[in-house]
């Protein structure tokens, strides 16, 4: 049988470290790169009397009747469709393109390492804050809102003061298709007294937590993997880590997280039905561990690569395999 991993092409280490520990047991595995759909990918899907799907990309042709597992990654439809073909037409295709590489992996017989429906509802960002608290966790207070007014009270509310992120992209690209990252940023006074846009976008807004630490805690099935950072050692770092990712990406140490947070984690992760998830929490100067979010296709490679070397793709291969956590 032959594991079907459903990434892009310019995807991280992750893809490789996971096919590796997957050939390693003598098993396959198929790498579907959606931005390579359909300019340079054959998809053809066939429902009537006979069901079948069959997958070329140029190399190697595979029929997803062999395949019992599948990995859903990430997805960048139609990226390869030329950029001078009219806007109306390629915002089109990519559309089909979606809709088309979606409903092929809803409608898999195998093994799914995480339902793409389980996916979708885990990336609502409000669901997340909502279900953590419900499990026990501590999570900071947060406000989405247009309201100038709203905004400025919860300020006054937080003695910390706030600080700004988004809850749908992570990246926001150019015409050149240049990657623009919006990370966490504080929100000042003056920014107080701006608030025009929010007339045309929403923004969430969180009370700025005091950090001793940072942690990414990786979960694979029943498998918990915590590293901690101090994000506190660079200027550059001081809301949001990912902003300083590089300059401390050897800085990362093995983490002891309290049993109880691990069995609150695991819940969560059990209410969306997830083997895989990548979450942020904060740690306290007092010692209080402080729930941002879950993100379920999340990034792990710098974790194995680099100290503390966990053996996340491993654990990830297993589940894929076995089909159990």
């Amino acid at each position: 049988m032959t594991l079907l991993i459903v990434t892009f092409s310019k995807d991280n280490e992750s893809i490789s470290l996971v096919i590796n520990e997957i050939e390693a047991r003598g098993e396959k595995a198929f790498r579907f790169d959606t931005d390579r759909y359909p300019t340079e990918v054959k998809l053809d899907i066939y429902c009537g009397d006979t069901e079948r799907v069959i997958i070329t990309d140029g190399k190697q042709k595979l029929d997803l009747s062999e395949v019992s597992s599948v990995w859903y990654r990430r997805m960048r439809y139609g990226q390869k469709i030329p950029d001078s073909m009219d806007k109306q037409y390629r915002d089109a295709s990519i559309n089909e393109c979606r809709a088309t590489v979606r409903g092929m992996i809803a409608s898999l017989q195998g093994f799914h390492f995480d339902q793409m429906s389980n996916v979708d509802r885990a990336n609502n960002k409000q669901l997340q804050l909502q279900v953590a608290r419900e499990v026990g966790l501590v999570t900071p207070r947060t406000l989405t809102s247009n309201n100038p007014e709203a905004v400025k009270q919860f300020a006054q509310e937080c003695q910390q003061g706030i600080v700004t992120k988004m809850l749908s992209s992570f990246a926001i690209y150019d015409d050149r298709g240049r990657e623009n990252v919006v990370f966490t940023t504080p929100v000042t006074n003056d920014d107080l007294e701006n608030m025009e846009g929010l007339r045309f976008c929403p923004m969430t807004f969180q009370e700025n937590v005091p950090k001793a630490l940072e942690l990414r805690t990786t979960i694979v099935g029943h498998r918990v993997f915590t590293a901690a950072v101090d994000s506190q050692s660079l200027s550059g770092s001081t809301y949001d880590w990912r902003k300083e990712g590089r300059a401390l990406v050897k800085n990362w140490q093995p983490y002891d997280l309290p049993e109880d947070i691990e069995k609150k984690l695991l819940k969560l992760m059990a209410y969306f039905g997830l083997n895989y998830g990548a979450i942020d929490i904060i740690v306290t100067p007092d010692g209080r561990h402080v729930f941002l979010e879950v993100n379920p296709v999340g990034e792990f490679f710098w974790l194995e690569v680099y100290s503390p070397h966990y053996p996340i793709s491993q654990a990830i291969a297993e589940v894929l395999l076995t089909n159990k956590n």
